[in-house]
């Protein structure tokens, strides 16, 4: 189930924690994060990229015209996969991109984890979200120690998706994902 908690970033104080949609895309809206829920298509587990990608074709249309994003693409990660500790690693630490960085979950589930205005915003994606993190904003990721996600990915250059670190401790100050 989706759910997004709010800290205050300072004192860590929890200010929400919710599992409403219609909240969570509300609360995000706030600080410029797009959050909605599409349907699954309804595909075996583990389906191959191509046949992920076709399942949404007429979302992901939809959403390029409007958003004027380039173009999107598949990733699946497994908990067998050899890399999944350093993928990991590499963006548990806050940073930003210089495009959105937009996800839809078509199976499994992570955590985006974005610090703003004082405030830590977990938004802990699963099966049907779509969350759309704009540029330059602070940020980390996670999936936990056990990755088990296909996530169709919505760009306009990849080069956009290298993470420039901020080199602040924040995201160690809060919960990292476990299983």
């Amino acid at each position: 189930m989706s759910r997004l908690t709010v800290w205050d970033a300072a004192t860590k104080a929890e200010i929400l924690r919710t599992e409403d949609a219609d909240t969570i895309a509300a609360t995000l809206k706030e600080v410029g994060v797009r959050f909605e829920r599409w349907p699954v298509a309804p595909l075996p587990k583990g389906a191959p990229a191509d046949a992920v990608l076709a399942a949404y074709k007429p979302h992901l249309d939809a959403f390029l015209a409007e958003t004027a994003a380039g173009t999107a693409d598949v990733i699946q990660l497994t908990p067998d996969h050899p890399m999944k500790d350093a993928l990991r690693d590499k963006f548990l630490k806050e940073h930003i991109h210089t495009e959105d960085e937009v996800r839809f979950f078509h199976e499994g589930a992570g955590n985006f984890v974005l610090h703003l205005n004082g405030r830590v915003y977990d938004a802990h994606c699963t099966r049907g979200d779509l969350i759309s993190v704009p540029a330059n904003t602070q940020h980390w990721f996670d999936s936990g120690d056990a990755p088990d996600f296909t996530v169709l990915r919505v760009f306009t250059d990849t080069s956009g998706w290298t993470p420039h670190y901020t080199g602040t401790d924040m995201a160690e100050r809060f919960p990292v994902v476990v299983g």
